[in-house]
């Protein structure tokens, strides 16, 4: 269901960049837009990865110098059938962890020196489960081509927006002034809500998937209680953005402040993300199966 929940919000994403492009051109921009698209989207598959590993300053270690680390990551990607990806360490004292890269063969594990401290070893291997789930359902690559896709929408409404200012906008532009606010005002929400709820849906299946792969839900579950706790009461990471938020197991900016929180949340609600982990725990214990 969340599959098919995800190329449906794409495909809206897709089609909504060109309504936006035949908004501000006709048909010609439109057609405009979709090259954009597609030629976004490449460029996402193939450089998304080393651009937000700089990003975050992240170090990758070997298994000399991260043995621990390295043997829960190697352990979890044999039990999810990946390849071992590459290791790396965030020099932040906020818990958190992301996976990233364009597909298992290309993957990436981050995680942070505060949640090396604030976690015990299941609670990591919880965690890193998540992370690996992101990787086999390659969500690292969905995620980012919405939020591009998403950003390009947003500088497409400016352009129409300025150009009004300045009066490069023609009389018959935008199918009037509905037309024009629609584009200006409601296409870039529209466009937010439909990244959000891609990453949302995505999230719930990599906590399903991860918590398989590690063996217990319990183990990711308790993790999630003590990354909420610390994201809630501490200062985000310094680096943290609106752009990459959806990558991390825990938004890092989440004690920023919000409105209508669970509609523009990048993660679903946490102690429903806790309470579904349990509940598979408990059908896990039963035998029970899907």
């Amino acid at each position: 269901m969340n599959i098919f929940k995800t190329a449906l919000l794409m495909a809206l994403m897709t089609g909504l960049m060109v309504a936006v492009g035949g908004a501000i051109g006709g048909s010609s921009f439109a057609m405009i837009m979709l090259v954009i698209s597609i030629g976004m989207n490449f460029f996402s598959y193939w450089f998304s990865d080393s651009i937000v590993l700089k990003m975050y300053d992240a170090r990758e270690v070997s298994e000399k110098e991260a043995p621990q680390l390295w043997e829960i990551v190697s352990k979890l990607a044999k039990n999810a059938d990946l390849p071992m990806p590459r290791v790396y360490i965030i020099d932040s004292a906020v818990p958190n962890a992301f996976a990233t890269g364009r597909n298992p063969d290309h993957a990436a594990v981050a995680v942070t020196t505060g949640i090396m401290k604030a976690l015990d070893y299941n609670e990591i291997s919880g965690v890193l489960g998540h992370e690996l789930a992101h990787v086999k359902h390659r969500d690292i690559l969905i995620g980012t081509i919405a939020a591009a896709m998403a950003g390009v929408i947003s500088l497409a409404a400016d352009i129409i927006q300025w150009g009004s200012i300045f009066g490069t906008r023609s009389e018959d532009d935008n199918g009037g002034i509905i037309g024009f606010l629609a584009t200006i005002i409601i296409a870039p929400i529209a466009a937010t809500l439909i990244q959000l709820a891609v990453s949302r849906s995505r999230e719930y299946d990599a906590d399903k998937t991860g918590g398989e792969i590690c063996g217990n839900p319990i183990y990711l579950a308790d993790a999630l209680e003590k990354i909420e706790y610390y994201a809630k009461n501490s200062e985000p990471m310094p680096q943290a953005g609106t752009a990459t938020a959806h990558m991390f197991i825990i938004n890092p900016l989440e004690n920023s402040k919000k409105t209508l929180k669970n509609l523009f949340s990048t993660h679903p609600d946490t102690e429903d993300r806790i309470a579904h982990l349990r509940e598979q725990a408990k059908e896990m214990r039963l035998g029970i199966r899907d």
